[in-house]
């Protein structure tokens, strides 16, 4: 959007987005990002009827106000329908897609409806573009727009400070990225705290640097340490509770929660535990060593697994095709086997070296920076 204005300052923008879009956009925008971005199954069945009701209220809002462009981006569930009931209310309408959605995961034959609903997919990862041109969805590879954000971003956007800081990684800290939604961090953080004992019984000296993606799930990673380490067993007298209450306390210290600090703790950081997700691939560009974790409700998982047709979950396994990074999902997430992978990261320099050298090859197939850019240009070329 930022790309946009500045290609064309006259632009007007009207949609829904969070907090940063609505900012660029002004008043005519609406931020529904805190009731929108639900994960799983069973949130969404659980919410069906505000979706349903966003839906409609989103495809009148474009009959009214006949955009020149409706720019979809990632949301699949919500945004391939809006597509299918645009083409239908206003087959004139210019419908483009931005940020892939991963249907070559789980259902690629839905490629070619696609090419029926939109007039242009603009994706992040060269391999989607070969893909969907294959199938005749018109498609142009941007490159991945993390490169920016990392490389460029400014304080001043509201993204934080991201570039390369010069520091040495300290081989006593391990990241901890257990993900940005509160439901993910309820589920994974816990098993993380658990991972970090298991890892201690050895390993003495080691300190955990926590990211958090905003104010609020820091308060929430800060209860679920609280309760952790609350005291549950009955002690037999004070001196015990006391010296207890004292061991518990120090633990607790080890734990550094940050705020909007994702980057600096990458770079700092000996090794991590990454939810999986985009913090994958960020992890893969700033070279730290990690394994990938997920968990989430049975429900989810069972129709994931339906529905899912590749072999890996974490996007750097994706592109590589093949495990270079171990993964850890639902029932295999367990602490003693996250700690045997991490200390496995942490005590062999040769494991390091092989996965940071398969960090450099995807990091190349990416592309450079420029992606908003380049998306910005290939929306107005086909608005011309």
């Amino acid at each position: 959007m930022r790309s946009l204005r500045s290609a064309d300052v006259d632009l007007r923008f009207i949609g829904r987005g969070g907090p940063q879009m609505k900012a660029v956009a002004g008043t005519n925008f609406q931020n529904w990002v805190d009731k929108s971005g639900v994960l799983g199954l069973w949130e969404v069945i659980k919410h069906y009827g505000y979706f349903r009701k966003q839906f409609h209220a989103t495809l009148r809002e474009i009959e009214k106000s006949k955009p020149d462009a409706v720019v979809l981006i990632d949301y699949p569930g919500f945004n391939l329908r809006l597509a299918r009931a645009l083409r239908k209310q206003a087959p004139a309408q210019k419908v483009i897609y931005y940020i892939s959605p991963q249907v070559w995961a789980w259902n690629r034959g839905r490629i070619q409806k696609m090419a029926r609903w939109l007039d242009l997919m603009l994706c992040i990862f060269p391999f989607e573009a070969d893909l969907y041109n294959e199938s005749g969805l018109r498609t142009i590879f941007v490159g991945h727009p993390m490169i920016e954000r990392l490389r460029e971003r400014q304080p001043s956007q509201g993204y934080g400070s991201a570039t390369k800081i010069d520091i040495e990684r300290d081989p006593n800290l391990i990241g901890l990225f257990p993900g940005s939604r509160a439901r993910e961090v309820k589920k994974i953080f816990p098993i993380l705290i658990e991972t970090t004992r298991e890892l201690r019984q050895s390993k003495q000296n080691l300190r955990f640097e926590v990211a958090a993606a905003s104010a609020g799930l820091a308060d929430e990673m800060r209860k679920i340490l609280d309760e952790n380490f609350a005291t549950h067993l009955l002690p037999s007298s004070r001196g015990e509770a006391r010296v207890r209450g004292d061991f518990e306390s120090k633990e607790r210290q080890l734990f550094e929660i940050k705020v909007d600090q994702t980057a600096e703790i990458m770079q700092h950081a000996y090794v991590g535990i990454v939810a999986s997700g985009s913090a994958t691939l960020e992890a893969a560009y700033f070279r730290m060593p990690f394994v990938l974790i997920y968990k989430v409700a049975w429900p989810t998982y069972f129709a994931g697994r339906l529905l899912v047709k590749v072999k890996y979950l974490g996007m750097p396994n994706v592109l590589a095709d093949k495990e270079i990074v171990p993964e850890f999902i639902q029932h295999r997430a367990r602490p003693k086997d996250l700690a045997k992978a991490i200390a496995q990261l942490l005590d062999n320099p040769t494991a390091r070296e092989r996965m940071i050298s398969e960090f450099d090859k995807i990091a190349v197939q990416l592309g450079e920076s420029g992606a908003s850019e380049r998306a910005a240009t290939a929306i107005l070329a086909e608005i011309a």
